[in-house]
């Protein structure tokens, strides 16, 4: 197939920009989202093939909008990328409030908005189907120190994807991926990670600033790479529900899944214990 018509949020940087440019490279058509969409700028973006919106992912007026531009620009969706995230990044007592519920509105409810349209969109186009991938995170496999919140929204947002992907009519065609990469050289922990406003001495064994900064422009990840990749995933005939990127990511996932073994098998009777005696 070809002249997909992709749908991408978070553009602006990262992989949402290396990802329209990827797709833009490879001559289909693009939907490029973001809050300030005046920021976007693409060598290659003709009318014929590119058309940016603003977005707000958490508003779900402002998601309806977005799908009825992407409609009434191309005239159907066969990729929707849910890229749009941030990190916020401190040990879990420090964060306020309003962090704690931004992280997860944004990260995990503005994808349910999203996903929810796409799925609509979908099904109701002819023909039926498409792609829905969902930018997850390999902190969305195992809990890290200062990344309690963005962890929880990661792991909601696997688990959500799980079940919504079992939820669908295969005559609807729509198919799901998530995508947990590892640490990428973006400015995801630079520039535009979040922290704490306050400090409490009790947490003077975790500067979540300075274990930010240490990692940031060390990462093993590539981001002109991770924009091919997804591409390539998008135009699979038959893509993984589940995919780590990176190496770190894919070293992490193993292990964690021989902890598990090691755990809930050492526990096996006394889990089977709460059985109905028959």
């Amino acid at each position: 197939m070809s002249g997909r018509i992709f749908f991408v949020t978070g553009t602006s940087s990262g992989f949402g920009k290396t990802l329209v440019e990827e797709i833009l490279a490879r001559g289909d058509k693009v939907v490029a989202t973001t809050r300030n969409s005046n920021s976007l700028n693409f060598s290659s973006a003709t009318p014929e093939n590119f058309v940016s919106v603003a977005l707000d992912v958490t508003d779900t007026a402002s998601v309806t909008n977005a799908f009825d531009v992407a409609l009434s620009t191309f005239g159907r969706v066969d990729v929707v990328v849910n890229n749009a995230g941030f990190g916020l990044c401190g040990p879990f007592e420090e964060l306020d409030e309003n962090q704690i519920s931004e992280q997860m509105n944004v990260n995990f409810f503005g994808c349910v908005n999203v996903t929810r349209k796409a799925i609509q969109v979908m099904r109701e186009q002819k023909p039926p189907g498409g792609l829905i991938q969902q930018i997850s995170s390999m902190a969305g496999q195992k809990g890290m120190p200062t990344y309690s919140i963005y962890c929880a929204s990661k792991w909601a947002l696997a688990g959500f994807t799980e079940a919504v992907a079992a939820e669908m009519k295969p005559e609807w065609g729509i198919s799901f991926t998530c995508l947990e990469p590892g640490g990428f050289r973006t400015n995801w922990a630079g520039s535009s990670m979040v922290f704490p406003k306050r400090r409490l001495a009790e947490y003077d064994h975790l500067d979540a600033r300075e274990r930010a900064s240490k990692r940031h422009g060390t990462q093993v990840g590539d981001p002109l790479k991770a924009g091919k990749a997804i591409y390539d995933l998008a135009v699979m005939k038959e893509p993984p529900t589940r995919i780590v990127l990176g190496s770190d990511a894919y070293d992490l996932v193993m292990a964690k899944l021989d902890d598990y073994r090691r755990i809930y098998t050492s526990f096996e009777e006394f889990s089977k214990s709460t059985d109905v005696s028959e």
